[in-house]
């Protein structure tokens, strides 16, 4: 299989991995959704029209490269054991949210309190972990899918529940760029169905506006955490007046 083969391909898995649709890429190409169809099909387009793609999805054409060469899609979740090691280590969580997020070194060394070799040493043990391929001149490729998922109920989900839930809600959402929502009712099954389909939505949206904005440099990025959350739920202190059931 040549490497225009390959290269487009792994272009392939790249827009699959951020959740974006030939439609979104055609929107940021200025181009028609057809003819980028067409480019993936026909498995034919320019060295110009290629960077323009990997800008796009963030990426630099040495990693998509890396990517084609390596010829499987990027994780989609990470383990136990991968989960459980950033839970542990709080310097090797913020790494890892730095390195999949695109900080550049330089930009890590200015806004954060690491010397050189503490973070070449984080980024060798995320490399040990499985979760960035470390490249020369100590550039991270993550090797996790940009929108991938924690485990359910595992290591980071029970340690956002235990710890970093309450520092998240413990400021006012009264900023400009701050935004709650508390909402409640009662819907049908159906719409409770369609509201889970919308959050994936709003997810997919997030990650989408993640990778335009990766190559930006970090002074005119602002940091971003959303909670998407749906279950059926009342709320303790309602509990007393609950009639028991069945």
């Amino acid at each position: 299989m040549s490497i225009s083969v390959d290269l487009i391909n792994a272009l392939k898995r790249a827009l699959r991995a951020q959740g974006m649709t030939y439609r979104e890429l055609a929107q940021r190409l200025k181009l028609s959704e057809a003819a980028v169809k067409r480019m993936f099909s026909r498995r034919a387009m320019s060295l110009l029209r290629l960077e323009q793609i990997c800008e796009v999805l963030g990426v630099g054409l040495a990693e998509l490269g890396a990517e084609a060469g390596r010829g499987h899609a990027p994780m989609a979740q990470l383990g136990q054991a991968q989960e459980q090691a950033l839970v542990d280590d709080p310097a090797l969580m913020l790494a890892m949210f730095l390195s999949i997020n695109r900080w550049r070194q330089e930009d890590v060394m200015a806004h954060f309190d690491f010397t050189l070799p503490q973070w070449t040493g984080l980024l060798v043990k995320l490399d040990r972990l499985g979760i960035i391929e470390l490249m020369p001149g100590n550039r991270a490729r993550p090797l996790t899918a940009r929108n991938f998922r924690w485990l359910v109920d595992g290591p980071m989900e029970r340690h956002f529940r235990g710890t970093l839930l309450g520092d998240y809600f413990a400021d006012p959402f009264d900023g400009e760029q701050d935004r709650l929502l508390l909402l409640s009712g009662s819907l049908s099954p159906d719409g409770v169905t369609q509201m889970k389909q919308r959050l994936e939505d709003v997810a997919r949206e997030f990650d989408g506006l993640l990778a335009r904005d990766a190559s930006l440099p970090a002074s005119e990025r602002v940091g971003v955490s959303l909670v998407l959350a749906q279950k059926p739920w009342l709320l303790r202190l309602f509990g007393p007046y609950r009639r028991a059931r069945d």
